[in-house]
């Protein structure tokens, strides 16, 4: 449950924010700039949690993947809304591929804690 909290808490803060400067709940329709600091907010927010739970000797659980897998698939909706609109989605691409690269090394260490 500990964890439940401590993940959601970064995505209250992007709904927050999402409500409070764009006002809107539909993340989607954002312009590029606007999607991109909600995204920002909620990924920066998420693996600050993550490592906050990290280094309080916590394990990465299922809850933890699906959060990971949802921000992901949020940032992979944008993405193809962006290519079928012919929008520069060049920021948008670093940010996933960044995440995918802090992802692998969170299951990594997840799969080496499992190991053990």
């Amino acid at each position: 449950m500990k964890k439940i909290i401590i993940h959601s808490l970064p995505v209250v803060i992007s709904l927050v924010w999402l409500m409070a400067v764009p006002q809107t709940f539909n993340p989607i329709i954002l312009k590029g700039p606007d999607f991109l600091r909600f995204y920002l907010i909620l990924v920066l927010g998420f693996y600050v949690s993550l490592f906050m739970l990290n280094s309080l000797k916590e394990t990465i659980s299922g809850t933890t993947f699906y959060f990971v897998g949802l921000i992901f698939l949020l940032g992979i909706i944008k993405l193809i809304r962006g290519l079928m609109l012919g929008k520069p989605v060049g920021f948008l691409v670093m940010i996933l591929i960044a995440e995918c690269i802090v992802t692998l090394i969170f299951i990594s260490s997840h799969v080496n804690e499992k190991i053990r």
